[in-house]
């Protein structure tokens, strides 16, 4: 059974558009829990879900955009670094999402971005 705990960069794809999402997984056993922050609008969110060998497949539920939940399904690499997959939000339709391990995170993204608007403004 692979092993997906830690911190993961993805990217899903809606209608073709690309956003980015920083993801911490929790792996005890088959089952996964964490937490899921998008770089978008829509903000953090909780997800529960399984690994059964090679297969992923979790939950992804919004603390306060939405009350419908996405299904994310997909297949870890051998190497355990990568994987890929589709999300599906009915009836909002689904598309392709993939993810990479990372020491990267999206917060730490945003505070640079911070600092560097704040720096450029002068305030």
């Amino acid at each position: 059974m692979a092993d997906v705990s830690g911190t993961w960069l993805g990217t899903y794809w809606q209608q073709g558009i690309p956003t980015r999402f920083e993801v911490t997984l929790i792996q005890s056993g088959n089952t996964l829990t964490g937490r899921i922050l998008d770089d978008s609008d829509l903000g953090e969110a909780q997800l529960t879900g399984e690994v059964v060998g090679r297969r992923i497949s979790f939950i992804k539920r919004y603390f306060t955009t939405s009350p419908d939940p996405v299904t994310y399904v997909g297949t870890i690499s051998e190497d355990e670094d990568y994987m890929q997959g589709q999300w599906s939000l009915k009836p909002w339709g689904s598309g392709p999402w993939e993810a990479r391990r990372s020491g990267e995170t999206l917060m730490a993204d945003l505070q640079t971005r911070v600092e560097k608007k704040v720096s450029l403004t002068g305030v």
